[in-house]
């Protein structure tokens, strides 16, 4: 062990960390080494786990950044196991990973924490959702990084930002729909609050982390344009509760202006009216969205009921709203009379805002997801030796002129390792071998 230290120590001197003057730090970037979209050449050091960090790179890494995810060595981002039905690698994975470089660099160690900051020194964005205090303990924290990288763009998630009293607290998507304000008004009104069938939080504060990131890109560019002589680097913050909290509309305006506290309300908004689910003749369930005067107007005398459609009370929202219960009886008692193809094929046609509720089999058999290209098929490893062409969700949203693309799902644990290795920070092949013997990466 003494020997493998003192090989690294002599890199070290070899190849040197280095703080670059202000303003003059420029990130070679490998136009080839990410995707062919318009965020090829840039470079992101995923450092984060489960779903949030690893969300936001898969956005960038969609639209062809080069996105480097460093993993435990051995064990990897957990959410490789999650919901895993065949072999050790979930479909969860291979979705969230997916264009990705996977690097085993083991960050609890001195040398990996080396190596993770000769990687960010070459790199455009970093991504991270560790717990508030975790990369400066390991002394990876935006000032020692700035130093190295003037120009760095560091996201930093975590479930309630980098201060404020509850900025200590281990925060996942959970906890953070239930205090940005969105488990509360989910479900039924005479049942206990629940949770949409999918990570909500972690989706959405993965959103938001793209966006600071591409604006701080921005600002950077018009900077370098402006010719002015400063650095660009940036931090950003993003709390998962905040991000769910910048989607519930006018929850707290309602209850400062009005004092109204918003309640579950089911499968209705309590402001608009008529926009429900209704059960058809053959028991399967149509969303029908009424809730502007003309389409009310239309859908009841499509529906049969002129006498709705003419009444002076419902001619308006607030109307519509205080005779709700009425309309909602009227239209669910016409769209039993019809089947669900028949209610969507009549609405449709007049223009009236309807769908069927689908589930996973109905979305990869309907012909518009098929025409838009929204499911695309891969060969994947479902199990060890084993390949199966499975479907995956494919980019959104859709560019004209730059699209992106999913060149691979998620790969194995640690396959880019090598490859990064040698080829961004110059890694001799003994010294590599060195490093795998050791267990750091």
């Amino acid at each position: 062990m003494e020997r493998r230290r003192s090989r690294v120590y002599w890199r070290q001197r070899r190849f040197p960390l280095r703080s670059h003057p202000s303003g003059t730090k420029k990130i070679e970037s490998n136009r080839d080494s990410g995707g062919g979209g318009p965020l090829n050449g840039i470079r992101v050091v995923e450092l984060g786990s489960f779903i949030a960090a690893p969300t936001a790179g898969r956005l960038l890494a969609d639209f062809g950044a080069e996105v480097i995810k460093v993993e435990k060595p051995g064990q990897g981002d957990q959410v490789r196991g999650w919901g895993a039905r065949r072999g050790s690698t979930s479909m969860l994975w291979r979705t969230l990973g997916r264009n990705k470089k996977s690097v085993t660099i083991d960050l609890h160690r001195p040398e990996g924490r080396r190596l993770v900051k000769e990687l960010v020194s070459h790199s455009h964005i970093l991504l991270e959702n560790f717990k508030p205090g975790t990369l400066e303990k390991w002394g990876l924290g935006p000032a020692v990084l700035a130093e190295l990288n003037p120009r760095l763009i560091t996201v930093r998630i975590s479930g309630f930002g980098q201060w404020g009293p509850y900025s200590g607290r281990a925060g996942f998507g959970a906890v953070a729909e239930a205090m940005g304000g969105i488990r509360y008004l989910t479900g039924n009104p005479d049942r206990p609050p629940t949770r949409v069938g999918i990570s909500l939080g972690d989706s959405l504060a993965g959103l938001h982390a793209v966006i600071g990131a591409l604006v701080a890109l921005v600002a950077q560019l018009r900077v370098n344009q402006g010719g002015f002589e400063r650095d660009a680097g940036e931090t950003v913050d993003v709390a998962l509760y905040e991000a769910v909290f910048s989607v519930m509309e006018s929850l707290v305006p309602d209850y400062s202006a009005y004092g109204i506290v918003r309640e579950r309300t089911g499968s209705i908004l309590d402001s608009v009216a008529p926009s429900n689910i209704y059960r058809c003749a053959d028991r399967k369930w149509v969303v029908i969205a009424g809730n502007s005067d003309s389409i009310y107007r239309r859908l009841m005398t499509v529906l049969g009921r002129k006498d709705l459609a003419d009444d002076p009370e419902l001619q308006t929202n607030a109307g519509r709203v205080r005779h709700r219960d009425r309309i909602d009886k009227a239209i669910g008692t016409e769209t039993q009379k019809r089947t669900l193809a028949a209610v969507i094929e009549t609405l449709v046609a007049q223009g009236i805002p309807a769908g069927p509720i689908y589930s996973s089999a109905d979305i990869v058999a309907d012909p518009h997801f098929r025409a838009r290209g929204m499911v695309e098929v891969h060969p994947v490893e479902v199990e060890p030796g084993r390949k199966e062409d499975v479907l995956f969700p494919s980019v959104v949203p859709k560019l004209t002129n730059s699209p992106g693309e999913v060149r691979w799902v998620g790969p194995a644990l640690g396959a880019h390792t090598d490859e990064i290795l040698t080829s961004v920070l110059g890694i001799e092949p003994t010294e590599l071998a060195e490093l795998h013997q050791s267990g750091v990466i």
